[in-house]
Formats: C-alpha cells, sequence, structure tokens
C-alpha cells in the first residue's frame, strides 16, 4: 500500500479555487494516498498582506517536497513581481516541463500532436533583472549560465531517453546573440554527445515559430531559455486547443510544482464555469512523478472517455457544462 503524501495545494487567483477544488475531487475518486496543505499566493493574499507569495508557502512546499497550483494573477506594467516567478526562484525549480499532445475529440487545425516543450526556468530576460538607467532609459539583463544551461539540456535528454523519444531540438537566436545563446548551445552540444541514441538539432527561434504552424510532426522534445520558452510553450498549446488543456510542471532537484498554465480568468470566475482539464492532467503529471501510476492511468482514462464522449464540455470548448457537471461526469467515468 502506497504511503501517503503530502501535497501543498496554492489555489490562487480567480478561477484558480473553482478548478483546484474540482482536481482534488477527481483525486479523492481515485483514492490517491494524498493529504492536503492548504497556502496562498497571488494576488487576492497581497491584496491583504502585502506579499504575493508569503514566506509561509515557500517553506511549506520545501517540506512537502510537492505542490498542486492553480494561476496567479500578475499586474501588468506596474505591481509586485510575478508569484510564479518567485516560486521557481526560491525552489530552484528550474525545469519546465510542458507536454503537448492533442486530446480525443477536440477539433484543431492539426491532429496527433505529440510533443515536449523543456524550458530553463531560473534567468534569462525572463528573470525580471531591470533597472532605470536614467529617466526614460531601461536595462534588463540577460544572464545565461554555463550551469543553468548544462542542466536544462541534461533534463531534456533524460526525458527524451526516460520517455523514449527520438529527438531533442535546441532552441535559440545565437545568429543575433552570439554569446549568450551562443553560450546556451555549447552546453547543448556538450551534453547531447552524451545520448548518441537521440538525434539532436538546433532552429532558430523565428524559424521554429514558422515550422511550429506549419509542420508541428517535425518536432519531438524542445529545450529553450526561459523567455523563449514562456512564448513557445504557449504557441504549442494552440495546435491543440488552447491553455485550457495542457499541464505544467516546474521542477527542481529536491521538489516539484504542478500548475494549470492558463489565467485566471477573472470574467468567469465565482460562476462555476471554469474548465479545469489543465489542473486536472497537471495533477496527472503528479501522481506519475509521486510514483502512482495506476491512479494517473485512471484519471487520464477518465478525462479522454469525457472527452471523447462529446456530451459533457465547459463553456471554451463550445459546451454548457459547469465547472461541477464536468467533474461529476469525470468521476462517473472513473
Amino acid at each position: 500500500m502506497s504511503t501517503q503524501r503530502t501535497v501543498v495545494l496554492i489555489p490562487g487567483d480567480g478561477i484558480g479555487p473553482e478548478v483546484t477544488d474540482a482536481t482534488v475531487r477527481v483525486l479523492e475518486a481515485v483514492k490517491a494516498p494524498l493529504s492536503y496543505e492548504r497556502c496562498e499566493a497571488g494576488m487576492e493574499v497581497f491584496t491583504r498582506t502585502g506579499s504575493n507569495l508569503p514566506r509561509e508557502t515557500i517553506e511549506s512546499v520545501l517540506r512537502s517536497g510537492v505542490a498542486l497550483k492553480g494561476p496567479t494573477g500578475t499586474p501588468i506594467g506596474s505591481g509586485p513581481a510575478s508569484a510564479n516567478v518567485g516560486l521557481r526562484k526560491s525552489l530552484d525549480l528550474y525545469s519546465s516541463l510542458r507536454p503537448v499532445k492533442s486530446v480525443p475529440a477536440v477539433e484543431t487545425r492539426y491532429q496527433d500532436i505529440d510533443l515536449v516543450v523543456v524550458r530553463e526556468n531560473t534567468e534569462d530576460l525572463y528573470a525580471g533583472l531591470e533597472h532605470i538607467v536614467v529617466p526614460g532609459v531601461v536595462e534588463s539583463l540577460k544572464i545565461i549560465t554555463e550551469k543553468a544551461s548544462t542542466r536544462i539540456a541534461k533534463f531534456a535528454f533524460e526525458h527524451a531517453r526516460k520517455m523514449k523519444r527520438k529527438k531533442v531540438s535546441a532552441v535559440h537566436k545565437a545568429n543575433i546573440m552570439k554569446l549568450s545563446d551562443g553560450l546556451f548551445l555549447d552546453c547543448c552540444r556538450r551534453v547531447a554527445r552524451d545520448y548518441p541514441e537521440i538525434a539532436y538539432e538546433e532552429v532558430i527561434v523565428d524559424n521554429l515559430c514558422m515550422q511550429l504552424v506549419k509542420n508541428p510532426e517535425k518536432f519531438d522534445v524542445l529545450v529553450m531559455e526561459n523567455l523563449y520558452g514562456d512564448i513557445v510553450s504557449d504557441l504549442c498549446a494552440g495546435l491543440v486547443g488552447g491553455l485550457g488543456l495542457v499541464p505544467g510542471a516546474n521542477i527542481g532537484e529536491r521538489t516539484a510544482v504542478f500548475e494549470a498554465v492558463h489565467g485566471t480568468a477573472p470574467d468567469i470566475a465565482g460562476k462555476g464555469l471554469a474548465n479545469p482539464t489543465a489542473l486536472l492532467m497537471s495533477a496527472v503529471m503528479m501522481l506519475h512523478w509521486l510514483d502512482l501510476p495506476e491512479q494517473a492511468a485512471r484519471v487520464e482514462k477518465a478525462l479522454q472517455t469525457v472527452f471523447a464522449g462529446r456530451k459533457v464540455r465547459t463553456g471554451d470548448l463550445g459546451g454548457s457544462a459547469t465547472t461541477k457537471e464536468f467533474t461529476d461526469a469525470l468521476i462517473a467515468a472513473l
């Protein structure tokens, strides 16, 4: 019998609490040996306490080693730094893992998409290291290190080997940023030599975006720096129907945070209309990470069954089901 694990729940903002509660219902229905500790992050807790990432939340994740997180809001152009970025940096969650796979009976322009985006999570322009030089002039720092580039490349190749994937593509802009992206590529090339059974290629990021919308089947595992990863992973989600249908994980040496990668959807928050699929699929990844493959497979199969049936869908996918009705259908499918 599996030992019970404590999962830190971070419901977040907007529809976060609704999709989190729906996900917990499904995990309880599948009898996953989990207990939950609720913690806070995001703009709602910032309004009350002045911090969008309380120290208590970080300490709880460090103790538990694993968290399941809903979306958190980040103001544009002002306000506090992103709670997501803060969580990744505080816990050294250096790898963002985004599998992107076609969902049964969800019609898109593409069929049979199956690729993985591996994104370095701790440095680059996305880390938000910027300052005002003089009024009217702002400088943002792009930091690329050998250590971070090597370990994200190794993560990508290890994941490819574990999942029996055939190719890793390093994404870059080294034709312009010859030193920073050049260092990233040098590290990827060195790591690639240790995995001769896996094909390796290099793709300039703008060309990658064009190729993804023309011939996405050309790609398998994509590894890239932080900012490129943020953009490309959302583009890839669009290939299979949007951010509501893809999972996400932020993984470090000792801890992992599994999260919905979509926004907080304040326009429907509290109305019971949110689609919990993204967080449920992230929970499937979490179950695999916790070595609970049986429960993971059951939840994944239930999702496939409900989608294949075409009868119970939330509004974002053209249906009329509420969050509760969709969750009830999943539990029935179990």
